[in-house]
């Protein structure tokens, strides 16, 4: 099984290859994407990793509220983002 991670504030030049180095040392990588604002291009600061249960939990406790590229992370484990209503 996968298990998709959510990676949060991130500094505003980390790419997606960054992420998938960072993430890499704790076990395979399926995926790794920064999230950009679909109108200006730019980071929206937070991305997701998508790795093995194993090496996720091993990530999670490593990285959380640790310092890269100047930045705390954020680090756990995404849950479903929740329905807003659209007016």
């Amino acid at each position: 099984m996968a298990t998709n991670i959510y990676v949060g504030n991130l500094a505003w030049s980390t790419t997606d290859a960054d992420l998938r180095t960072l993430f890499s040392q704790y076990g395979e990588v399926n995926s790794a994407s920064v999230i950009e604002d679909r109108a200006t291009g730019r980071s929206r600061g937070f991305g997701f990793v998508e790795m093995d249960d194993a090496g996720a939990q091993k990530s999670i406790q490593a990285l959380n509220g640790t310092e890269f590229q100047g930045r705390t992370l954020k680090v756990n484990e995404s849950q479903p983002r929740e329905r807003r209503p659209r007016y």
